[in-house]
């Protein structure tokens, strides 16, 4: 009982005091999940957030829901879904409910672009530590890839699918030709 509990309070918590999305939940997971908790390894937690990116849905759910599931099985899921998804429904229908005050008043309105700024700092920090676990492999193409994928969707405006399927591509090429080795 007290696992779920934990489970439960600690992703409510990370819901409640997360802005700006998905991305920025990751590396308070991991603090929690991996360095505090010492629930999950860190091979496993990039892994889980690899799952969690590539399926349909919210990262931020997705990603809990796959460490509740790890931690203790469809309890742990259901659990970690709902101290997840609490958070921002609360918020949400309060918000609604005083949307027009909301949004006229100055101070509101600096607030949360205050919290964009934060919001970019997490993103840049997740990055960065997601960049250092890549390149941990020593593959130059790892770099190569990632500043290809970039360019393609964000000068390029290649479309997101032909990318993915581009990289699935070439990821199971590599596999295939290493195996031969």
């Amino acid at each position: 009982m007290k696992k779920l509990w934990t489970l439960f309070s600690s992703s409510f918590y990370l819901s409640t005091f997360t802005f700006g999305g998905g991305y920025v939940i990751v590396p308070l997971l991991r603090k929690k999940f991996v360095e505090d908790l010492n629930w999950i390894e860190e091979n496993e937690m990039m892994d889980l957030v690899a799952i969690a990116q590539s399926s349909p849905g919210s990262l931020a759910v997705n990603a809990t829901i796959l460490i509740g599931y790890k931690i203790d099985g469809v309890r742990g899921a259901l659990i970690t879904t709902l101290g997840t998804v609490l958070p921002p429904l609360i918020l949400l229908s309060i918000i609604s409910y005083f949307y027009v005050a909301f949004k006229q008043n100055i101070y509101i309105n600096a607030a949360l672009g205050a919290m964009a700024a934060g919001v970019a700092a997490v993103v840049i920090d997740v990055v960065i530590k997601m960049y250092k676990n890549v390149m941990q492999d020593k593959r130059n193409d790892s770099l190569i890839i990632m500043v290809l994928v970039f360019i393609a969707g964000y000068f390029l405006n290649i479309n997101i699918i032909l990318i993915i399927l581009t990289v699935i591509a070439y990821g199971v090429f590599i596999t295939l030709k290493e195996r031969r080795k």
